[in-house]
Order: structure tokens, then sequence, then C-alpha cells
């Protein structure tokens, strides 16, 4: 039986913008489970993958700030790695060493500022929990008999930090 361009569009948004499974998608739209695997196929032949376009609307559904979370957290992945990876390197001459380092540098600058445009809140968020973790330092250092209260008081006021900010 043939479907209407229509019917296949439906079971496509189904798919993708409703995250249903293929199945689910199919079945809301009335059409059999081999149609619908037949249209993903055809679609991806064609450069269509519905996969990849669901995956996209679902980081887009979450927003910029998870996308900029993500690209901040496996570029600080290898940043680390990098620089792990620079320090027990020891054939490589310092000079291209320091080279490395300064590219590095502002690779790290640059993916600062784009994640800071991206989720300004997550900037922000930084910075109140580097404040927090840095009084909890002084407070232990200095004044450690109130190490105790603080730490009530902090757990919770972390939570609020993180859901206000995070």
């Amino acid at each position: 039986m043939a479907h209407a361009p229509e019917t296949r569009a439906a079971v496509r948004q189904s798919y993708i913008y409703d995250r249903l499974g293929l199945e689910a998608a199919a079945e809301r739209h009335g059409v059999p489970l081999g149609t619908a695997r037949r249209w993903k196929a055809q679609a991806d032949g064609t450069g269509d993958d519905w996969d990849k376009a669901r995956s996209v609307n679902a980081m887009t559904a979450a927003g910029a700030g998870a996308i900029a979370q993500i690209v901040l957290n496996d570029f600080m992945t290898l940043h680390q790695a990098t620089v792990q990876a620079l320090n027990e390197d020891g054939k490589t001459p310092p000079l291209a060493r320091a080279e490395a380092m300064s590219r590095l540098a502002d690779a790290f600058t640059k993916t600062m500022a784009a994640v800071a445009k991206a989720a300004p809140d997550l900037g922000r968020y930084a910075v109140a929990g580097e404040l927090l973790q840095d009084l909890a330092a002084f407070v232990r250092d200095r004044y450690p008999e109130h190490g105790q209260a603080l730490a009530e008081i902090l757990e919770p006021f972390a939570a609020h930090v993180a859901e206000k900010y995070g």
C-alpha cells in the first residue's frame, strides 16, 4: 500500500522531534515498521540521516548552555591531556614546547570566549563555584573551628548556586 508523502514526513517528525522509537513513530501514523525502516534507510541514502537529525535536535533542545558545557568539558579534557603529554615529553625541544603551550593558551582563550558568549550563566557559575571553594579553603586554613558550621551552610548553598547558575 502506497503512503502519502505527508505520512513519511510525519513518521520522520515523530522519530526526530518527538523522540519516539521508530516502531512507535510508525505505529502512531499507521505505517508498518518495515516501511518506516525502508523510508529511514532511503533517506539515509540521500543524505538525510534521521539519527543525526535526532541527535542535533536533542542538543538544540537542551539549549546553548548544555552545548557550551559539552564543548568546555571536551576542551578541558584535551587541554589537560596535552599539558600532561608536554610535561612528560623529554624529546621535544623547549622552544617547541613553549610554542605548543602558547598555542594551547590561545585556544583556551578562544574557547572560553565562545563558551561565555553561548552560555553567560556558565561563566558566572564557574566563578561562583570557585569563590565557594576559596571560602572553604580560607575558613579551613584560618578559622578551622568554624569548619563544621561552614560545611553545614555551604552544602545547601552550593545546591542553591547550582540551581541559580547551573
